[in-house]
Parts: C-alpha cells; structure tokens; sequence
C-alpha cells in the first residue's frame, strides 16, 4: 500500500471527471459532500438490465459498474463555483484486468486468491490523495504483488501526467 498527494487538484479533476484516463476501472464506491451528500454504491443492479443489455455492456461478469458509465454523473455532482468540502472514489481493477495485472507481473496468485486491486481517491481539508491497496481472501506474507501494484500506478500517473508527491 502507498499513499501519494495528488498536488494539481484541478488538473486531476479535469483528467479524472472529463477524460477516459480512468474509465476501465470499476467503480466500487463514490462519496461526496456539497450542499448534499451523495453516496453511489457502484454496484451492478443486474435486475434493471436485460440479458442482452448485460452482454453488450460487458457487465455480465462484473459486480460493479465501470467508472466510465458514472463519471458523466460525477462531473454534474461536483462541478461547479463552489468545491465539495470532501469527496472518496474507490476504483478497482476489474477480473479482465485483474487477470492482465496478475500475468504481467508474474504473480504466483491466482484471481481466486484475490477480493480486489484497488485506488483510493480522497479529497479533505484541501488535500487529494491516492492510496493503493489489495485486498485478498487468502493469508499471505508475500507482498510482491502488492510492491508491483504500486509501481504500476505510479507509472499510470506519470504516463498520464498526474502529478503527485509520496506521503
């Protein structure tokens, strides 16, 4: 797990709620505090869809949605003159991605062992910040998979110019 500050929290909103630089992760959580607070659990309501629609939308396997049918509902909830005076999105990895990430880096885990691969985004008292983590069903004291995660989002931010500073 790592904690890094986001330090351009416009140009990161920008990037986060107006471009698909995130859209292939899945969403498992949003909150966010302004003159309400909204709490948009990213789950998928497999009844309001048809088999069909389930197919199409690649949702079949997936137990939350992707950010990128979100984040048009996001962008209205927080743009604005006036900023939310906190707001928390936390993205996974989804199992086409999870299975990718585990490949690439050669890990002896299997996407059994793993709950999820995740991205934590804060915002609180004028600070943004990413942290990272895994969550698994097994016990392991083994923490490569969880060092590789970590350089691979660093690199994710640098590929796409996010700025950000380790805590």
């Amino acid at each position: 797990m790592q904690a890094l500050e986001l330090t351009d929290i416009k140009d990161f909103m920008n990037k986060f709620l107006r471009s698909e630089i995130f859209d292939h992760f899945l969403l498992q959580e949003g909150v966010i505090h302004s003159a309400a607070s909204y709490v948009i659990d990213g789950r998928v309501n497999k009844g309001f869809y048809s088999e069909n629609e389930l197919e199409e939308l690649s949702l079949k396997d997936c137990s939350f949605l992707p950010y990128a049918m979100l984040r048009g509902n996001f962008f209205d909830l927080i743009k604005g003159k006036k900023t939310p005076s906190f707001f928390k999105f936390v993205l996974l990895l989804s199992p086409e991605n999870l299975r990718r990430t585990l490949t690439s880096t050669g890990s002896s885990f299997s996407e059994n062992d793993i709950t999820g691969v995740f991205i934590n985004i804060r915002y609180q008292n004028q600070l943004l910040t990413l942290t990272t983590g895994i969550s698994y069903n097994i016990f392991s004291t083994d923490k490569t998979l969880d060092n590789e995660w970590d350089r691979l989002v660093r690199q994710f931010l640098k590929q796409h110019e996010i700025a950000f500073e380790e805590l």
